[in-house]
């Protein structure tokens, strides 16, 4: 196991992270849309990503052609997704093997420096505690299925990462018939 371990610096953690952060926020933007729907009517308006992708990026013009660039719910996905990878990057750098437990706690704690934390001190969006009890409760479940589903994928990228170099490098040398 100690073999494993030293040989584990192939692939920098952070590097991990991002990866496992970027797989991660397929299941909190599922969870996000799901529980959005079950909202009262007058709380469904644009979700954070949607908000703060509208806010950050310039207004496009509906007559730009068909050559134009992605559209705002492409831009929206790109930009959560990598916002995701980020801060997925973070947490191995704090915790080398997280849990789901620890997981979900960065997931929240993540959800809290944002939107009470670097969203409203750039005046991007309102803080959280201008929000409906309902939308936070929303942002904060999605937070922490982003977390433990990050915890998660950085515990399987890990175990394959150390699986690979535990078989070495004859295990990916073609293999010769015999004569």
């Amino acid at each position: 196991m100690r073999r494993a371990r030293s040989k584990r610096r192939h692939v920098p953690r952070i590097v991990t992270g991002a990866i496992a952060g970027f797989v991660a926020t397929l299941p909190m933007t599922m969870a996000m849309r799901r529980l959005h729907r079950g909202l009262p009517q007058q709380e469904r308006y644009p979700l954070p990503p949607r908000e703060l992708t509208e806010r950050l990026t310039p207004a496009r013009r509906d007559d730009e052609g068909p050559d134009r660039d992605a559209g705002p719910q492409e831009t929206t996905m790109a930009a959560h997704f990598v916002y995701g990878a980020a801060a997925g990057a973070l947490l191995p750098l704090i915790r080398s093997r997280p849990t789901v437990a620890t997981g979900s706690i960065y997931g929240v704690a993540v959800w809290a420096a944002s939107y009470l934390g670097w969203i409203p001190t750039l005046g991007t969006l309102r803080p959280a505690t201008g929000h409906p009890a309902r939308r936070n409760l929303l942002m904060i479940a999605a937070h922490l299925v982003w977390g433990a589903a990050l915890a998660v994928a950085h515990r399987e990228l890990v175990q394959a990462e150390e699986e690979a170099f535990a078989a070495g490098p004859e295990a990916d040398a073609p293999r010769r018939p015999d004569a």
